[in-house]
């Protein structure tokens, strides 16, 4: 039986799927809340950057998608250049 002949079981990638995706969303974080109260968007976050931060990271960042130490570094530092405040990653993130 080759490759495209193999029976799928229907629903079964989908659950799976699923089950992986929720396990990774952390729901909505503090930096958002943090973003509102200094009037700051994405853009600002993305130009105060001196590494590479794109405004995909830091929207996965502000839904909760669980990131990365790396990639939760680069938006802490990003969020403390855009504030001029020095923010720790359990003020941004609650995961």
């Amino acid at each position: 039986m080759t490759n495209d002949e193999q029976a799928e079981v229907p629903g079964q990638t989908e659950e799976v799927d699923n089950l992986a995706g929720s396990e990774r969303n952390k729901g909505p974080q503090p930096i958002v809340e943090l973003m509102q109260q200094y009037d700051l968007k994405p853009k600002d976050l993305v130009e105060a950057s001196a590494e590479q931060l794109t405004f995909k990271l830091v929207a996965r960042a502000m839904k909760g998608r669980e990131l990365t130490i790396n990639s939760k570094g680069i938006v802490q530092r990003a969020m403390n250049r855009a504030t001029s405040k020095v923010w720790t990653q359990k003020q941004l993130f609650n995961y």
